[in-house]
């Protein structure tokens, strides 16, 4: 323990929560100029997070500013419970959430983009406590480490452990050469992204609030959504929902082919094993789904969402399905009808969705397309193996072989995901949830996905769930925001010895 730099640590926490407070104090006018009560919580929320991390900042000044792997990984995780920390307290100093187990929860969801949500009424909290909800999101999605790797140079700090740390994937695809600059682009995408759709959602429709809570919350993949039925409220608005699904992919497509579309180079974008697999994975499965919903929908399943006649619509079957395959693929969570009473082969099928995830490098969780890809490459390879034992053929990804490290690692991940996804299932049952609800909430909160099946499935949500299993959940969407090793590393005994 020695060997860490806590300093660095602490000085890095320091700036993570005055860029928290400055984002509350953009949340304060929202609810100051409605008259809202909870103005002042908001306000005083952000006055004592600036106020915390400018002691930890100014009280921790460094000699070595150089960070090592150990003081990333602990700061990244420390970073996000210092940002649930913080961000609880606008709940909580406004009264809006004012038990601390469902703030923490609400808050951690945001962050990480879960979007799994203990509130019952929605429409009836207050405007600036709904663009912090939203603005969880967005901080979250690209990451905050993210945006103070761009600023750090200006304090004299290097940024590449951090990147590492908090895409932690099986490639680490750069934008440019310099650390920095990489982030700066990345952002500079993710904002434009995200007025873009602020943009396109008004025109199509939507007031101003909504349309910039719904474009913050598509862009980072969260799903807060300022309506108690989700985007379910713009049933009748088609546009509004075909311009989310838009926007739903793109965000859960690798930034760096986002970066390559932008700059004209398409070809690049259709070049990537992973984003063709994703696409028409999307593609393929939301045809399924329609036909499931259009010809084999089980009378006796009525959806307290969608209006029974649209099941005879076929515009409508394929946006519904378009929209939810989308939305749990890219792990967004929005809602425009319950999957669930589609059909138990639909419900299937959906649950399996939660396993797969969107792209490396995008906002999205999960566990990613490109690991599904090298597991199954590396699957077909062992039965060629078996007939050309001394065969040397490596893995293929995008015309290049892939190293046995990364392999292992994928396989690595696949596994411990897994247990932890099956541990959790079982915990989850102790904690007084039944089987099917268990099983949904595990897969939901360590995919980081939202809506899931049983008692919180899309038309529910999660304030029912036992404190302890309020808690257990924070913990398993953490993890799954930073793709478990990030944080679990921390509890291995090799990680604080001295070396």
């Amino acid at each position: 323990m020695g060997s860490l730099n806590f300093k660095i640590i602490y000085r890095f926490l320091g700036i993570t929560a005055v860029l928290n407070g400055l984002f509350m104090f953009i949340a304060f006018p929202f609810s100051f100029f409605n008259d809202e009560k909870q103005a002042w919580g908001i306000l005083n929320a952000g006055i004592i997070t600036v106020f915390i991390g400018l002691i930890l900042y100014f009280f921790n000044k460094p000699k070595n500013t150089n960070i090592q792997k150990k003081e990333g990984y602990l700061i990244v995780t420390l970073g996000w419970l210092t940002l649930s920390v913080t961000g609880m307290l606008p709940y909580l100093l406004s009264g809006a959430i004012p038990n601390i187990a469902n703030a923490f929860f609400e808050t951690i969801s945001g962050y990480s983009t879960t979007g799994s949500s203990i509130l019952t009424d929605i429409e009836a909290m207050p405007n600036g406590i709904l663009f912090w909800r939203s603005a969880t999101h967005w901080i979250g999605g690209m990451g905050i480490i993210v945006l103070t790797i761009a600023i750090l140079p200006l304090l004299g700090i290097g940024g590449m452990q951090l990147f590492m740390a908090e895409a932690p994937g099986p490639s680490a695809d750069k934008l440019h050469p310099r650390i920095t600059d990489t982030a700066k682009r990345l952002y500079l995408i993710y904002v434009l992204l995200t007025f873009a759709q602020f943009f396109l959602l008004k025109i199509a429709g939507m007031n101003w609030f909504d349309a910039i809570n719904h474009a913050m919350a598509t862009v980072s993949t969260g799903g807060f959504s300022t309506k108690n039925n989700s985007v379910a409220f713009y049933n009748s608005m088609p546009l509004v929902q075909y311009i989310i699904i838009f926007f739903m992919l793109v965000a859960g497509t690798n930034f760096v082919l986002t970066y390559f579309a932008l700059k004209g180079k398409i070809q690049k974008v259709f070049q990537s094993e992973e984003f063709k697999y994703y696409l028409f994975g999307i593609l393929g499965v939301s045809t399924i789904i329609a036909v499931l919903i259009i010809f084999f929908q089980d009378p006796n399943l009525q959806t307290t969402i969608v209006h029974p006649k649209v099941y005879g619509e076929v515009e409508s079957a394929i946006r519904h399905s378009l929209f939810m395959v989308t939305s749990v693929v890219t792990t967004t969570g929005f809602v425009t009808a319950d999957f669930t009473m589609w059909s138990f082969f639909a419900t299937g099928i959906f649950f399996a969705l939660f396993f797969t995830g969107g792209s490396a490098g995008s906002t999205s969780g999960g566990i990613k397309v490109v690991r599904h890809i090298v597991m199954l490459k590396n699957s077909f390879l062992e039965f060629k193996k078996a007939l050309h034992p001394n065969a040397i053929i490596p893995v293929r990804y995008d015309g290049k072989s892939v190293s046995q490290t990364i392999v292992f690692n994928i396989l690595s991940f696949f596994i411990i995901y897994m247990l932890i996804f099956i541990t959790s299932s079982v915990i989850l049952t102790f904690l007084g949830l039944d089987f099917l609800s268990a099983l949904g909430a595990a897969a939901s909160s360590l995919g980081n996905i939202g809506p899931a099946l049983g008692s919180v499935s899309p038309v529910d949500n999660f304030a029912h769930l036992s404190t302890a299993a309020k808690w257990f959940c924070s913990f398993l969407m953490l993890i799954g925001r930073l793709e478990l090793f990030t944080v679990l590393i921390l509890f291995t005994p090799f990680f604080w010895r001295k070396n």
